[in-house]
């Protein structure tokens, strides 16, 4: 394919076509039962069939539609919630789809490019509207808007050259569990292992248009204090788990930061009870702890351990002789415990020098800061594939429009700017030298 312009594909304008799918799809509740929502109000299926319809007038066909089966999430990597949901709740995986689409015939990975989108939000209703040029609504940023725009600019590489879909594959994955804490167990990582990836395998996420080539994972940790309970009148008679976990939490939040290298310590949950006039002999306390790599995970891990053993006799030795809590200093050897609830999961650092010189260089995306952290994100799967590179980049900021919060909105401007992007990888991916040693496209 000859060398082609970045100027052909520099605009990529979405349509009223794009913004009635983006509206349509912001109006159905695709929040997963991770989030709070109930099986039966989930609506993936139909916002992934909205979207299929309007891949298919690009010419992509439905490669794939379905669910993930139960027993495919029984390894350690599925977070706890994941299993316990799969085991309880038999409607939890089938309102959970993911689609597989593609773009032409199947075609050897170096020649393909892989997007990854996630339609599954956060939970949170908030109205939808489209005003000056400003789409509101849950998921507008995150990711529906980047995935309406995906298509934008895909259907812009197309008309700039109709070679793309026949000599330059395209795959979209649209999946669910994203969110919610599924870390893409459910979703992503199933395709991810039958092999529907690319050269270049791009992830859809909010990264004001940088190129994002690391992503860090998260294991979570549950603290579960187990004791008796007492009452007001003779709090020393029962077990104080509100103390217990209060003087943990305390000491972790002060300690495992320094165990962290570019990770973040989050002191989550903490949960007794209630009531004013009560003593709770039991509790649990959660920690998030997000690790670049696996061998920093596997510190902080051990880090963690080791640093709640601690915390248990730093509180016996405080408390041992304070009379309304001296039984608790006693027992909390016994009644103190932790939990993994989800660990051991990859993370992404990808380099790859023609890559990395295609998407800065040719296509035009600046690299992300070396300085600024990374974020948890389900490209962690597409980690060390071989003979491909993984990065993450789309539209908007996460914190900027809001995602996760009230408000979250996506600005037309940024969405085509994401388009425009997307154009000019694909062209750049076509018309890559077959000369160039890492890759032979041609």
């Amino acid at each position: 394919m000859p060398a082609l312009t970045a100027e052909r594909a520099l605009r990529a304008p979405m349509t009223a076509a794009d913004d009635d799918l983006l509206l349509n799809l912001l109006a159905l509740p695709t929040a997963g039962p991770l989030e709070g929502t109930p099986s039966h109000e989930v609506r993936l299926w139909q916002a992934q069939r909205a979207y299929a319809r309007a891949a298919r007038a690009l010419g992509f066909t439905v490669e794939w539609h379905g669910v993930t089966e139960p027993g495919a999430l029984r390894d350690d990597q599925v977070p706890a919630a994941v299993r316990d949901a799969v085991a309880d709740d038999p409607g939890f995986l089938r309102c959970q789809p993911s689609l597989l689409l593609r773009l032409g015939p199947p075609l050897p990975k170096l020649r393909t490019v892989m997007f990854n989108v996630h339609l599954d939000t956060v939970a949170g209703t908030q109205p939808v509207s489209l005003k000056d040029g400003r789409f509101h609504g849950r998921g507008a940023i995150d990711a529906k808007g980047p995935a309406v725009a995906l298509l934008a600019g895909i259907r812009a590489a197309q008309r700039a050259e109709p070679r793309i879909g026949t000599e330059v594959g395209v795959v979209i994955q649209a999946v669910s569990g994203e969110e919610g804490g599924a870390m893409g167990v459910f979703g992503t990582r199933p395709l991810i292992d039958a092999g529907h990836t690319g050269r270049l395998n791009i992830f859809c996420e909010p990264t004001r248009g940088r190129l994002l080539t690391r992503s860090t994972a998260s294991m979570t940790a549950c603290l579960r204090v187990e004791g008796d309970d007492s009452i007001d009148d003779a709090p020393g008679a029962g077990d104080n788990a509100t103390v217990l976990l209060g003087h943990l939490a305390t000491h972790l939040a002060a300690t495992l930061p320094e165990y962290t290298d570019g990770g973040q310590v989050c002191v989550a949950g903490l949960q007794t009870g209630p009531l004013h006039n009560k003593v709770y002999g039991s509790g649990r306390l959660l920690l998030n702890l997000s690790y670049g790599s696996a061998a920093e995970g596997i510190a902080l891990e051990r880090a963690a351990e080791k640093e709640f053993a601690a915390g248990l006799a730093d509180f016996a030795a405080r408390f041992a002789t304070n009379p309304p809590f001296a039984l608790t200093a006693a027992d909390a050897p016994r009644i103190a415990s932790l939990h993994w609830l989800k660990r051991g999961l990859p993370t992404l650092d990808a380099h790859d020098p023609w890559a990395e010189h295609l998407l800065t260089h040719r296509v035009g995306l600046a690299p992300w800061p070396a300085h600024e952290p990374a974020f948890t994100c389900d490209a962690i799967w597409a980690a060390g594939l071989p003979g491909a590179f993984t990065a993450v980049f789309g539209p908007g900021d996460l914190e900027a429009n809001n995602a996760h919060a009230d408000g979250e909105f996506a600005d037309r401007h940024d969405l085509e700017s994401f388009s425009a992007d997307v154009a000019r990888l694909l062209l750049a991916f076509g018309a890559a030298e077959s000369t160039t040693p890492a890759i032979d496209l041609f």
